[in-house]
């Protein structure tokens, strides 16, 4: 990519330029780019639930950019990513977090064993938990699981006894910051 500094023509130039460039400014300098074509048509059903959810997320960025708290724990994120908190607040609200590994070598049903997982978020993860469901649908246990030093890795320690896990239901939900849930779900 070329860079060009002080440049007295683009300088503090934005908007099309005969209809085939465009200039915006950001935070890098002066940008140039091809200009946009026309829709050829009304927005497909797709189009239309993506941009609903954007401006979804736009709603929840601005109402959670005005809290204090929330700039402190996005502030570091945002520098990072040289962008501003808003945008990082965007971004968290489009991706939901991923379950990436449910361990369950050590769970044989007794109470201690450990079920590890792995989740992440494109920010962080807020909370995991983990539902175990016998065949028949009735509960044995649910509970939070415990974040490890690793923000990626978290513990659920078994805090009732599971006679029989022959199709047992391991459910493992992770939520990120704006409350989006992924879950997977494993037969025992």
């Amino acid at each position: 990519m070329a860079k060009v500094k002080n440049n007295i023509v683009t300088q503090g130039l934005s908007g099309t330029l005969g209809g085939q460039l465009v200039f915006r400014q950001t935070s890098r300098g002066t940008v140039v780019g091809v200009a946009p074509q026309a829709p050829s048509g009304p927005p497909s059903a797709a189009q239309t639930a993506q941009r609903e959810r954007f401006q979804q997320a736009i709603i929840y960025a601005r109402g959670q950019a005005q809290d204090p708290a929330v700039q402190a724990e996005y502030a570091d994120e945002a520098k990072a990513r040289n962008q501003r908190i808003s945008n990082v607040l965007v971004a968290d609200y489009m991706h939901a977090p991923d379950i990436w590994e449910v361990n369950i070598e050590a769970y044989t049903g007794k109470v201690g064993d450990v079920i590890a997982i792995t989740a992440t978020d494109d920010y962080a993860v807020k909370a995991v938990t983990v539902r175990i469901e016998n065949g028949d649908g009735s509960l044995v246990e649910e509970g939070a699981a415990v974040q490890q030093a690793d923000p990626n890795q978290w513990q659920y320690t078994a805090t009732a006894r599971n006679a029989t896990l022959a199709g047992d239901k391991l459910t493992v939900t992770a939520t990120d910051n704006p409350g989006h849930a992924s879950a997977t779900t494993r037969t025992l």
